[in-house]
């Protein structure tokens, strides 16, 4: 299967399902390649696309008739101790109005859906292939290496979207040794309820959706959190854990989640679920420090094989910023083509939209976020602060009442300095704001 393409995809995910659309729109002939058996088939994530205006640009009205689940009008952040929970909620009924919103999905539908739209566009759909290698000619990356038989496809420019561990990042010498501490590993589970179950029991109108990130017990202290997110029939639940911190644990990201749907809070959000799917996911955590080089000679990295998911703690998001740098490195190749040069001094333009785009400012704005959430008090103490505090605060004994500063005064005794917890508000301030 020896043949020339202006350019090659790996992965037909978000990013290289855009970067192989919008290269078949300008008349390029592309090749997407895929490992699973349908786009879709191997990718998992928590569900939720946000800020979706690049997919508008490229799909007008894509809601209208991409596999979407429901918009998210409502975000709710809860901290847990084993036995209780403390939530901010907020909702607005605007982010029903898309695309400046967010959307639930279901990967397997959306991911077929919009290589389907990429392959309509013209560019060739390799499904059921696994890429061992790269091909170079004079320093220069011309190709890739497939597993079936005659399986090399040459091209102009490789763009690379093979998830987090990538394995063309490393051979293209773009990654240096990674550290699990950059990573985390998460498991998810899709469960199935009925829609208007689903509604009554999160105070949803129809087609509305709850995205719920949790932070505390539901690690057992270990970095990370867990998430929710409710689909038309189903719900999409799941943890991520540091894989550095949940290996020194001795502790299996399964026995988390079981955990997890244990607590009191999820037990009865969940009850008469049943299991549909279950899945395993790794993700790139390390944010700016850990990016690895994004372009070379020939070769470009996108979505999280170039490390391009953005956490704040309270949001993780992978999906939007795997769609826009999918979009940049295919305008890169574009310019290139049309400079008739696909050296790594021209592809640098990639890395200039990323620079002009939410992108890489993102990352940029929130680049201690990793630091901060390194801190084992976010995931134990902290929580435990807040639900304790408010425990106290509505508990009623008959005794006098306190002030609000008093009684955290009291949570905090034995447990943290008030010097050391001013420390980590300021660092939190850093990083956040």
């Amino acid at each position: 299967m020896t043949e020339k393409f202006d350019a090659v995809v790996v992965g037909a995910g978000p990013a290289g399902a855009t970067a192989a659309l919008v290269l078949a729109q300008a008349g390029l002939k592309v090749a997407l390649v895929e490992r699973g058996e349908t786009p879709g088939a191997k990718n998992m994530s928590g569900g939720a696309l946000y800020y979706s205006e690049v997919l508008h640009k490229l799909v007008p009205d894509f809601w209208h008739e991409a596999p979407v689940e429901r918009y998210i009008t409502r975000h709710t952040t809860t901290f847990l101790t084993p036995t209780a929970s403390l939530s901010l909620d907020f909702k607005d009924t605007d982010f029903g109005h898309p695309p400046y919103n967010g959307f639930t999905l279901l990967r397997a539908k959306f991911d077929r859906w919009y290589a389907q739209k990429a392959q309509q566009a013209g560019a060739l759909l390799i499904p059921e292939t696994v890429v061992d290698d790269l091909l170079w000619a004079d320093g220069k990356v011309v190709g890739i290496k497939t597993r079936r038989d005659e399986g090399e496809l040459y091209a102009d420019v490789v763009i690379v979207a093979d998830g987090a561990n990538s394995l063309l990042a490393e051979k293209a010498r773009l990654r240096d040794k990674t550290s699990p501490a950059d990573f985390a590993v998460a498991a998810k589970e899709l469960l199935a309820l009925p829609r208007r179950t689903i509604e009554e029991r999160f105070n949803l109108s129809p087609d509305e959706g709850v995205a719920s990130e949790f932070v505390g017990s539901c690690t057992e202290g270990i970095q990370g959190g867990a998430f929710l997110y409710t689909n038309k029939a189903s719900i999409s639940i799941g943890i991520v854990a540091n894989l550095n911190r949940l290996r020194e644990s001795k502790l299996s990201i399964a026995e988390l989640l079981d955990s997890f749907k244990e607590h009191p809070v999820l037990k009865e959000l969940l009850k008469g679920a049943t299991i549909k799917e279950y899945s395993g996911h790794l993700i790139p955590e390390g944010g700016l420090k850990a990016m690895p080089r994004l372009y070379g000679d020939g070769i470009i990295l996108v979505g999280d094989a170039a490390g391009l998911v953005y956490s704040t703690g309270l949001v993780l998001e992978g999906m939007n910023f795997a769609i826009a740098s999918g979009f940049a490195a295919a305008e890169a190749a574009k310019k290139a083509r049309q400079a008739g040069d696909f050296s790594k001094k021209s592809l640098a333009y990639y890395e200039t939209l990323l620079n002009g785009s939410f992108v890489l400012q993102d990352l940029k704005n929130f680049r201690r976020t990793p630091g901060l959430l390194a801190k084992s008090r976010l995931y134990e103490l902290y929580p435990a602060l807040a639900c304790g505090t408010a425990h106290r605060l509505f508990r009623v004994d008959g005794q006098p009442r306190k002030r609000w500063l008093a009684l955290v005064k009291d949570e905090m005794r034995g447990r943290i300095s008030l010097l050391q917890a001013v420390k980590d508000i300021i660092k939190a301030w850093r990083a956040l704001l």
